[in-house]
């Protein structure tokens, strides 16, 4: 390693997973060999690589480098279960021992798992673009904050290393945020700090004078970016559902239960000229041309929340009137009949719940997750689903249980082996595979739509145009 880049937030969705796959981007333009590495991450978005499965911003990021992901470069992820409860996994698999562990006994060991990830990146590359979590001036955290300040110090000790700070300007609060976050880095840490970005502005920037200038003095940083807000990108938010702008296209209606996973496999669609609505009541189910029951991290749980909200009645209906729903992964398994988990490893112990009775199936929950990467195939497929029929994508599988048909049932998707991942019945159809709306030729043939992987180059364009040649110049040390 030559250099690195630290990518801090003063608060967690500031935009630092933006700026940090802008700048690996950016480093591969200049003929860099970069990548992304992130100690810990805590998101329900994740993606399979060859390895096991990593936190989805370093997937694309990695993909903007123009390298193939890897679980180094998210070595933890933290899933949460609960508000108190998360599963661990290191590198790239479940850890049920530490998940066991108090979270200050079990830091030293996720510490030192992302070390290793750490010098093997630095080993084998140029650059590297380290992004932070949350902020790395939390006080209580700081003697045990390997993500931040941690991955800050092996960078320092190994190259020529600066930071930056990015602030999310459109929540209010920027210049505030900036010098606190500043005057709680440590002293060694502090003299990092290249430039304050000031994220997501909207309007004419010589509005905000004097304050760039008053940041500048007040806290010796000697620059202050301006990057305004970018949409359309198809990146996913940091955290949550991917908010998308309003179109006139078809309405895809995606109900978020309290532990949904994996919304960001709709952040291609919120960036086409579809309408992406976040669905947590049956009434805003009204005029959708699709309805979608994502992947959850908790699916008893969630199908529990379903039923206490009046969405099985909703879905019933809606699927008697012949109108397309999609369950994917776990909204497969609670369309189901019965799901099964008397040992709590889907989160909940339960012998037997009652699934939504939309398809006959059955889902027993194990010890043991699945993590898949591949192709797969649709089956001959009726109305509303014509379009779909044969058609072949890329996906991946990411879950724990193992689904199978209570009684003779349509099988409308297959993998590479030719085993049954998909069942259909009447209008309604699950499949076990992430990805498919991330195809244009299947969101086409569905929705009339086409989508289109995150447009890394205009972010790179907008980073490039923010922060000015010579200010990338030094950053990068090209």
């Amino acid at each position: 390693m030559k250099r690195a880049l630290v990518v801090w937030g003063a608060t967690s969705g500031a935009g630092k997973s933006f700026v940090a796959t802008a700048l690996a981007r950016l480093a591969a333009r200049r003929g860099l060999t970069a990548a992304p590495f992130k100690a810990q991450n805590m998101s329900n978005n994740a993606r399979v690589t060859a390895q096991g499965e990593i936190g989805t911003a370093q997937y694309w990021q990695a993909l903007a480098a123009g390298i193939s992901p890897c679980t180094d470069h998210n070595p933890v992820l933290l899933k949460p279960e609960a508000d108190t409860a998360s599963q661990v996994i290191v590198h790239g698999r479940v850890r049920h021992d530490l998940a066991r562990l108090p979270w200050r006994e079990r830091s030293p060991h996720l510490a030192a798992a992302a070390r290793e990830s750490f010098e093997r990146l630095a080993d084998r590359h140029e650059l590297l673009v380290i992004e932070g979590a949350g902020s790395p001036a939390e006080i209580n955290l700081a003697d045990c904050d390997f993500v931040n300040l941690g991955a800050a110090r092996w960078a320092a000790a190994r190259a020529p290393t600066a930071a930056l700070l990015v602030v999310d300007i459109d929540r209010g609060g920027a210049f505030a945020h900036a010098v606190g976050t500043l005057a709680l880095l440590p002293p060694d840490l502090r003299p990092l700090v290249r430039t304050v970005v000031l994220n997501r502005f909207r309007g004419d920037a010589a509005l905000l004078a004097p304050g760039p200038q008053w940041l500048r003095e007040r806290s010796g940083v000697a620059h202050v970016t301006v990057l305004p807000l970018l949409a359309g990108h198809g990146l996913p938010e940091e955290d949550g559902p991917t908010l998308g702008a309003v179109h006139a296209g078809p309405t895809v209606a995606v109900i978020v239960a309290p532990r949904a996973s994996n919304l960001d496999e709709f952040s291609a669609l919120a960036a086409s000229s579809a309408r992406l609505r976040w669905v947590r009541a049956p009434e805003e189910l009204d005029g959708a041309d699709l309805v979608v029951l994502p992947g959850s991290k908790q699916t008893i749980s969630d199908l529990a929340w379903l039923r206490a909200h009046g969405f099985a009645r909703a879905l019933r209906d809606w699927a008697a009137a012949g109108r397309p729903l999609l369950g994917i992964c776990g909204g497969m398994q609670m369309l189901g009949c019965h799901l099964h988990d008397p040992q709590g490893h889907d989160g909940v112990r339960c012998d037997a719940a009652e699934g939504l009775g939309l398809l006959p199936l059955a889902t027993r929950f194990g010890p043991d997750k699945r993590l898949v990467r591949g192709a797969y195939t649709f089956a001959s497929l009726p109305a509303p689903w014509t379009g779909w029929a044969g058609a072949a994508f890329d996906g991946y599988e990411i879950r724990c249980g193992s689904t199978e048909p209570l009684e003779p049932v349509a099988v409308a998707l297959r993998d590479g082996s030719g085993a049954p991942v998909g069942w259909l019945a009447g209008s309604v159809l699950g499949i076990a595979v992430h990805g498919a709306l991330e195809h244009s030729a299947l969101t086409l043939a569905l929705l009339g739509v086409a989508v289109r992987p995150p447009a890394f180059d205009a972010i790179a364009d907008a980073v490039e145009a923010a922060f000015g040649t010579k200010l990338l110049d030094e950053l990068l040390g090209a």
